[in-house]
């Protein structure tokens, strides 16, 4: 089927996938590692090959390991076969303007993801046992998740009216004096990479809850760096964000300016002005290992998330009730009955 690329081997055939440890494509058949370098070439090879292919798109693709069909999500770029097993890219949900600028390749593997899970649940209590079983904590999954990425130079300018007062006793008399002052302050501040998820189905929350990314290692956008992942193709244009966006910027530059004027008592802002110059929006893949849990008692899902890259934690847990009840029984009930018998005696 056109569209799909499946990362092989040049020395068995077997399935390549990116190794966050060693940041290089390793086979579990072989044994063979490959740079970025070398993996490129083949890269391109295989996307050549896919130009002349139809432009449609379908949610239904066949595996070119074992000719299993494989049904996704329209936004869905790259997955696994649930048969045998192997990564596949549907290369052609990222082309065209769809295709990333950039992409952060995953610093952590899913055993180490899976040691951060665990890590994080030692500091939680009533949680249901479900929810840190082996079976579900096997479901963890890395995905690349669609952000884009806000930059531009802000040049900004403020003018304000500070006072410095001065107060002393000279005997039975209180003196105050003011001296007023005009500051002004200006200045120009780059501004790189403001993200934005631009996946509607993706938790705002939580996948905006493992920012930041270290974006001065950000990659040039290849697809090698996808087998062994999960990723989302993105369905938001920067329009929905810019607004939102330039005013949060806005907002910091003139803070900036405001705060950098100091040893005064007071300060009233006149006038400010500020300007956002080289706006231009870009596309990225971002590293994001992610764990759900669906509580079928309150028809709620819990989400789990890990910044691939820095390992920061967010999440959201369910509560075992029973695990309080049987707390409350422990504290509250002893007290109960002591205070029963302390009024029988009384």
């Amino acid at each position: 089927m056109s569209g799909i690329i499946s990362y092989k081997c040049p020395n068995c055939g077997g399935p390549l996938k990116f190794n966050p440890q060693k940041q290089r494509y390793t086979c579990e058949y072989c044994l063979s590692e490959f740079s970025q370098e070398e993996k490129i070439k083949e890269d391109k090879t295989q996307e050549e090959k896919k130009e002349s292919a139809v432009q449609s798109e379908t949610l239904l693709y066949t595996c070119p390991s074992c000719g299993a069909e494989l049904v996704t999500d329209s936004t869905t770029a790259a997955s696994f076969c649930y048969y045998c097993h192997n990564p596949v890219i549907l290369s052609r949900r990222l082309s065209g303007e769809f295709h990333p600028d950039y992409v952060i390749p995953f610093s952590y593997d899913k055993k180490e993801a899976t040691a951060i899970f665990r890590d994080w649940l030692k500091k939680k209590r009533y949680i249901p046992k479900a929810f840190y079983s082996e079976d579900q904590i096997e479901k963890i999954t890395g995905v690349y998740f669609p952000y884009l990425l806000y930059s531009c130079t802000t040049q900004g300018s403020l003018e304000a009216r500070a006072e410095r007062i001065r107060v002393w006793q000279s005997g039975d008399r209180r003196y105050t004096e003011t001296k007023t002052y005009e500051v002004n302050r200006s200045g120009t501040m780059p501004v790189k990479f403001v993200p934005r998820n631009a996946l509607k189905k993706a938790n705002r929350k939580l996948v905006e809850g493992v920012l930041p990314f270290e974006t001065d290692k950000l990659e040039p956008f290849t697809m090698g760096y996808l087998s062994g992942f999960v990723a989302e193709r993105r369905d938001m244009e920067n329009q929905e964000f810019t607004d939102e966006v330039k005013s949060e910027i806005r907002n910091f530059a003139a803070d900036t300016l405001r705060n950098s004027i100091s040893s005064y008592d007071h300060v009233r802002v006149e006038n400010q002005d500020i300007k956002l110059e080289n706006e231009t929006w870009e596309y990225a893949l971002l590293p994001v290992w992610t764990l759900t849990y669906n509580d079928e008692s309150k028809n709620r899902i819990y989400y789990f998330t890990i910044n691939g890259q820095t390992g920061k934690v967010c999440g959201e847990i369910p509560v075992d009730k029973g695990k309080l009840m049987v707390l409350f029984a422990k504290v509250f009930v002893p007290v109960c009955l002591f205070m029963l018998l302390v009024g029988y005696f009384i």
